[in-house]
């Protein structure tokens, strides 16, 4: 399918170019989110009767969004989550989990503004880039951690799964206390019993 596009669209065109497109991509995103018309007569005669009107909002939108990445920068947000000892979180932080971070800190960002790749499942400092408008992309750190004394160290460059003995957690048992395996067992009233 052709269309026209009334925004720019990341590894697809500018504003006003038309591409080609594959119809469900078109159909369920691409025209839904007003990205984009149709590539048609009335079409083209309408989108060039709006086009001034178009690059208007963009740029409006563009500095909105220029504005909010300069605060947002190269800042660092804390997500606490519970973990296990290995640091393998017990859930994972997502899209959503991290707009909501951004937004309790005071910044208006929305889910499907999170370039995320995947879902984050393990603590430490993960680098996500957020896409504010399709010409302003901003990197900012994720720091997942199971508590806020934990979240400053690793700020700091600290491995806090590095200092954590996991032989000190486990307590085993005299092996003087188990019969070796060459020794006759006794059960009480039986007397010895053969080796087998």
């Amino acid at each position: 399918m052709h269309v026209i596009l009334l925004e720019r669209v990341p590894k697809l065109g500018e504003m006003g170019e038309e591409v080609r497109v594959k119809d469900g991509f078109a159909r369920n995103f691409l025209l839904p989110q007003g990205k984009a018309l149709r590539a048609n007569r009335d079409n083209r005669a309408k989108f060039e009767a709006q086009k001034v009107d178009l690059e208007a909002r963009n740029a409006e939108r563009r500095q909105a969004a220029e504005a909010l990445g300069k605060r947002v920068a190269g800042k660092s947000f804390v997500a606490i989550r519970q973990a296990g000892q290995t640091g393998q979180l017990y859930g994972s932080v997502s899209t959503r989990d991290i707009a909501d971070v951004l937004t309790a800190e005071g910044f208006s960002v929305e889910r499907r503004q999170v370039d995320l790749g995947a879902p984050i499942k393990a603590i430490g400092l993960h680098e996500i880039t957020l896409v504010l408008h399709p010409e302003v992309i901003v990197p900012v750190t994720i720091n997942v951690a199971r508590s806020q004394d934990e979240a400053e160290r690793q700020a700091k460059g600290e491995d806090v799964l590095a200092e954590r003995d996991f032989d000190d957690d486990v307590d085993f048992e005299d092996e003087d206390e188990t019969p070796a395996a060459d020794e006759p067992t006794e059960v009480p009233g039986l007397g010895e019993q053969p080796e087998v």
